[in-house]
């Protein structure tokens, strides 16, 4: 067997190149070995025609024309938000009612730096509910989102007032659990929003951020304890966490639409 014919049994599954062509209509052995390929090789099969269901077409195209005519324009992103805060508003004002039965405002550091920190917070839920909901910025960065909650973080800890009054492992749980019961409303409304649209990592992230911010600021006036230990512990690791939560919630919820 020569190189050439070497060469032909190599390419046996396509097409052969013209100087092979060549080679193969003057060589016996090549000959052969294509016929007898030919014989084995199964046939190409075409694809099976496609089955059109008529009536379930036309029944797609009525429910669409349905849907079509009872909203026939989408609601504004801002509604939305504006849904979205009311209840956050709601959820915080009744959160501070329920804490604060026995003192609201137990914060004992300075009050300039329990003002800026919660405002610090505030700025955090309105933008996060931004970044959320907002539709022209379809790819917001995570590094935008990431550091906005690490500032929020470092505020807390740097505008503590470093006093423990309760029991550190009491206190800690008592926040954290607190944290967690005043976050599930607007954490299960921001997700009930966020499915109106794609699934976006940067998008829960930060609807997770600003619906568990509500808490976060409750807490801040009103938690007595201003160690950084509990501060860490019972204040921004539940709101990382939770944050977390809504990303991982988000993304096993179907999507209603696929709009960015």
């Amino acid at each position: 067997m020569t190189p050439e014919c070497e060469r032909v049994l190599d390419q046996l599954d396509g097409p052969l190149p013209p100087d092979l062509a060549s080679h193969a209509a003057g060589c016996a052995d090549c000959r052969a070995l294509l016929e007898g390929f030919q014989v084995l090789a199964p046939p190409a099969s075409a694809p099976p025609p496609v089955l059109i269901n008529d009536a379930r077409l036309e029944q797609t195209r009525r429910q669409s024309l349905t849907e079509l005519a009872a909203h026939p324009k989408p609601t504004p992103w801002w509604k939305e938000v504006a849904v979205l805060l009311a209840a956050y508003l709601g959820v915080g004002v009744l959160g501070l009612l329920w804490v604060g039965r026995h003192g609201m405002m137990l914060n004992s550091a300075s009050p300039l730096a329990v003002v800026l920190v919660a405002l610090l917070i505030v700025v955090g839920v309105g933008g996060g509910a931004m970044v959320a909901m907002a539709p022209r910025q379809r790819a917001w960065p995570f590094t935008l989102v990431a550091v906005g909650a690490l500032v929020v973080a470092l505020a807390q800890l740097s505008g503590r007032s470093g006093v423990q009054v309760r029991p550190f492992l009491a206190g800690t749980l008592g926040c954290m659990g607190a944290e967690v019961v005043l976050s599930v409303v607007p954490l299960a409304l921001a997700l009930v929003l966020l499915c109106r649209s794609a699934f976006q990592p940067v998008r829960a992230l930060a609807a997770g951020l600003s619906s568990a911010g509500v808490s976060l600021l409750i807490l801040h006036v009103h938690c007595p304890d201003g160690s950084a230990g509990h501060l860490m512990l019972g204040h921004v690791l539940p709101w990382f966490v939770l944050a977390g939560v809504a990303v991982f919630i988000r993304s096993r919820l179907p999507s209603r639409s696929f709009a960015p």
